[in-house]
C-alpha cells in the first residue's frame, strides 16, 4: 500500500473511532428502535443542522413536505407528553422510551397527554397555520435523545447515521471501500 492510501485508510478509522468516543462520552446510545416518518411520502424541504451550541442557532429537525388536513403519524409506540398550542401552532410530543422523544408542529386534533399510542397511529392532522415553511406547507420533526436535539434522518428506519469504512487493501484485491 502507498503512503497515501494508508493514510486515507487510518484517518477513515479514526473519523470512525472519534464518532463511537464522542457518542460514547456524550451518554448517548442508539435508540431502542428505528423510527418510522409522520408523513408520507417522506419528502424533506429543510435538513437538520446541528447548532454550533445549545443556544445557537440552528434548524432542531427536519421540515416534511405535507399538506393541511394530512394524517400525522407516530414514528413509534409511546406516549403523548404534551398536546397544545406552541406561540402560534399546534405541537404535539411523544415519548418513545429510552430517552427518545419527537415532536410534531403544525399538528390539530392531537389527543391530549397521557394517551398511549401505537407505531403509525394517527396522533392529528396537519394544520393549516402558515408556518417557517411557508408558502409551503410542512410537518418539523424535531428529535431528541437524552435531551439533546440529534437528526431524524439518524433514527429513521431505512436511513441512519454515516458512518466511514476503511478502504480494502489493494493488495489483498480489494478494489475500493468495503
Amino acid at each position: 500500500m502507498t503512503r497515501y492510501p494508508r493514510a486515507l485508510a487510518a484517518l477513515a478509522a479514526a473519523c470512525v473511532l472519534m464518532g463511537a468516543a464522542a457518542a460514547s462520552a456524550a451518554g448517548h446510545a442508539p435508540p431502542p428502535a428505528p423510527l418510522s416518518a409522520p408523513v408520507a411520502p417522506l419528502r424533506a424541504l429543510a435538513l437538520f443542522v446541528a447548532p454550533a451550541a445549545p443556544w445557537a442557532g440552528g434548524h432542531r429537525g427536519i421540515d416534511l413536505a405535507a399538506m393541511p388536513g394530512q394524517v400525522v403519524l407516530s414514528p413509534a409506540a409511546g406516549v403523548v407528553t404534551y398536546s397544545g398550542r406552541v406561540v402560534d401552532r399546534g405541537v404535539v410530543a411523544l415519548d418513545h422510551g429510552g430517552g427518545l422523544v419527537s415532536s410534531l408542529e403544525p399538528v390539530a386534533h392531537a389527543p391530549p397527554a397521557g394517551t398511549r399510542v401505537v407505531r403509525g397511529e394517527a396522533v392529528g392532522e396537519v394544520g393549516s397555520e402558515p408556518g417557517h415553511c411557508a408558502p409551503d406547507t410542512c410537518v418539523h420533526w424535531g428529535v431528541r435523545l437524552d435531551g439533546v436535539y440529534v437528526d431524524p434522518l439518524d433514527v429513521l428506519e431505512g436511513f441512519g447515521p454515516v458512518v466511514l469504512l476503511p478502504l480494502a487493501d489493494a493488495s489483498a484485491g480489494g478494489a475500493g471501500v468495503s
